[in-house]
């Protein structure tokens, strides 16, 4: 299988000085509202019927599972009890993504690998009903936690990891303005399968590029009546040539 094409980082490395405070702070279990996407911290009481209903619906809702190293889950129950244990977790940080417009919890997602002293930080841990997946309500929950670490906690890289076979989330990293430094080949095994890991990033002095990228496509003129959009994300978040 061929790896997608994606912006790779080209930055040369260096040592050069940090002017920031370390440790940054860190991300706490607070509601994040957008247009489209409210994030609230993982309440199994509140989303799991939701989550779970969504997720094991049939086979295409099953297979939304394939690429994470749990689920699908075999009953209701033991769906709750896994969202139980992560709801107490500082790290991954859990987040259940809600669509504001129906108030239905539809995915969840994280923050994690969560390194204040080094300023580093990872958006991980998605699950995305087929509900949610390509739309606006996903965009903006990711825009949502990238706000909030490289702007508000001031943190100075974002990750992104996936399986490298999985193309749908490179594609995805790339769309956000991600990139590509390598592969980690046999760093997992999961679910009884070798992982090869893509490793992406987001660095600080990226992000206002990107920052007015996310502002203009989320932008209600951005959107046609139908709601189709006007321009794509991933052409206003890929780097410029040189």
């Amino acid at each position: 299988m061929s790896a997608p094409a994606e912006p790779i980082r080209d930055r040369a490395p260096g040592k050069q000085p940090v002017d920031q405070e370390m440790p940054r702070p860190r991300p706490q279990h607070i509601v994040h509202e957008g247009r489209w996407a409210r994030l609230e911290p993982l309440d199994p009481t509140a989303h799991a019927a939701d989550l779970y209903a969504l997720g094991h619906a049939d086979e295409a809702a099953r297979r939304t599972w394939d690429y994470l190293p749990y689920g699908p889950f075999p009953s209701a129950e033991a769906h709750a009890a896994w969202l139980t244990a992560q709801a107490t977790a500082d790290d991954p940080l859990f987040f259940a993504v809600v669509d504001r417009a129906s108030g239905q919890a539809v995915g969840v997602a994280s923050l994690m690998s969560i390194a204040p002293e080094h300023g580093s930080i990872e958006i991980g841990h998605l699950w995305f009903s087929p509900r949610l997946q390509r739309t606006p309500v996903a965009t903006e929950a990711l825009y949502l936690l990238l706000t909030h670490a490289l702007d508000d906690l001031g943190y100075r890289r974002m990750e992104w990891k996936c399986d490298a076979a999985n193309a749908a989330s490179r594609r995805a990293a790339a769309r956000l303005g991600y990139r590509h430094e390598g592969v980690f080949f046999n760093h997992r095994v999961v679910k009884g399968h070798n992982r090869d890991t893509a490793w992406f990033s987001i660095l600080d002095e990226e992000w206002p590029r990107l920052r007015a990228a996310f502002a203009e496509w989320l932008a209600p003129e951005n959107f046609n009546a139908d709601g189709t959009q006007r321009a794509r994300l991933s052409d206003l978040t890929r780097p410029s040539a040189p």
